[in-house]
């Protein structure tokens, strides 16, 4: 049976513009960075050159959260004016991949970890400025699917592909003789990944929606356009508690990212098999991701967030028993201990698989279902403040998790901790949950 014209127009409209495929391909190139230097590789290479190395990653990463959190209103405010989008996610590109680049020559933890600062408020504040992007490059009625289909082109790019190419590498100079120069060949190829593959973005993504204001006025024209966003948000439920919520859950999402193989290592767990766990959460991730977007057509976006929520207060309580059976056993006991070895790493396999269903869903879903919430001309301005949200949440996590592993003495405690997030974010979706459907329908 041929198609008719509306079913024709139908399928056109539904088709990936070039806009939109440039903007999806920058997650293939910024995810070899939250791979190999937030995630996999780099925190285990840093804990074996730092006594204390997931408690000072762990303060590292809050640090520079915290700096870009500081930043991102006004950087958001500004991004909003025709034309600055653009030139500032470029500076923050180059400041990411640069700085990427110095951690493969400097030997020194104390100047490993400043590069990793400074890298990473690149890394994030390039992002600010992507997924503002969103609003420029395609529709509301699109957004879930181009934010998904961004997620999942990044666990099969940089989250896989790159990260077999780094560890293939690692694997033939040999892990115990040359985990260094490993270490550094990966950090190459991210810093050269990142910045190859950010080129269709730059030649095809447009700032389309901006506001105009004349050179002279633009310092307090910004000042003024960040105080009426901050009480738009404040005033608007549907928007404050999304952002709430928002607040705590990527918090713990974020947490469980970058203290995963940190924390393993120092439980004592093998190396390889944290790395090749990792791999199996970007492989189940991919489907996951486009799976995600699917189910909130026909679920709802937010039903589908929640259900995220409560599976991550599943992994939590997962890597707490985890860490608690291998800090209980005894280490006199050659076999006991072995065994709770053994245990653990059959349960970071759970967690990694577990993390893989909705790392991905949870994080585009958010993204896009911002984008439904705000207006298009204001995107750079209203995810400014998301960002701030996002960022300032990420202080917490690691920064709680450092205190209650190192006042406890314990790491189980540390991830436990983390659970407390997702509650919160759980009880607020559900209190504020008719407000934020609202929002969604009014802006619609």
């Amino acid at each position: 049976m041929s198609e008719t014209v509306a079913e024709k127009t139908v399928r056109k409209k539904d088709r990936l513009t070039k806009a939109e495929k440039s903007w999806i391909f920058y997650d293939w190139a910024n995810s070899v960075y939250a791979t190999n230097i937030m995630a996999a590789i780099f925190p285990i290479y840093f804990a074996t050159i730092c006594a204390t190395g997931d408690t000072v990653w762990a303060f590292g990463s809050a640090l520079s959260t915290m700096i870009v959190a500081l930043c991102a209103p006004l950087l958001g405010a500004i991004g909003d004016y025709k034309g600055m989008k653009k030139k500032l996610f470029c500076i923050f590109l180059f400041i990411g991949t640069f700085f990427t680049l110095t951690m493969a020559i400097f030997n020194q933890w104390q100047l490993v970890i400043v590069g990793y600062i400074i890298s990473y408020i690149g890394f994030s504040g390039a992002n600010l400025f992507y997924d503002s992007f969103l609003t420029d490059v395609t529709t509301k009625e699109k957004m879930d699917k181009v934010s998904t289909y961004g997620f999942a082109m990044g666990y099969i790019g940089g989250s896989t592909i790159a990260f077999l190419l780094s560890l293939g590498i690692m694997l033939a100079l040999g892990l115990e003789k040359n985990l260094a120069l490993g270490v550094k060949i990966s950090v190459v190829i991210t810093t050269v990944w990142w910045a190859v593959f950010s080129i269709p973005l730059l030649k095809n993504v447009k700032q389309e929606h901006y506001v105009e204001t004349p050179k002279n006025q633009l310092a307090i024209q910004t000042l003024k356009n960040m105080l009426h966003t901050a009480k738009t948000i404040m005033k608007n439920k549907g928007i404050f508690f999304f952002m709430l919520a928002y607040f705590f859950y990527i918090d713990g999402v974020n947490t469980v990212i970058r203290m995963a193989t940190a924390y393993g290592t120092t439980l004592g767990l093998d190396m390889i098999g944290m790395i090749l766990a990792l791999l199996v959460t970007q492989l189940v991730a991919i489907p996951c991701s486009i799976l995600f977007s699917y189910l909130a057509k026909k679920f709802g976006s937010m039903r589908m967030i929640f259900s995220a929520v409560v599976i991550y207060m599943l992994i939590c309580i997962v890597g707490f028993y985890m860490g608690y059976s291998v800090e209980a056993a005894p280490s006199d006991n050659a076999d006991l201990y072995a065994a709770a070895i053994d245990k653990a790493q059959v349960l970071f396999w759970i967690m990694a698989v577990l993390v893989g269903t909705v790392q991905g869903g949870i994080q585009a879903l958010s993204r896009s279902y911002y984008g439904k919430l705000i207006p298009p001309e204001r995107s750079n301005e209203f995810f400014g403040f998301y960002d701030i949200f996002g960022k300032f949440a990420a202080v917490l996590g690691p920064f709680l998790y450092g205190i209650i592993s190192s006042t406890t003495g314990s790491s189980a405690y540390g991830i436990a901790s983390v659970s407390v997030l997702f509650m919160i974010a759980a009880i607020i979706i559900i209190i504020g949950r008719k407000s934020i459907k609202s929002t969604e329908k009014g802006n619609a």
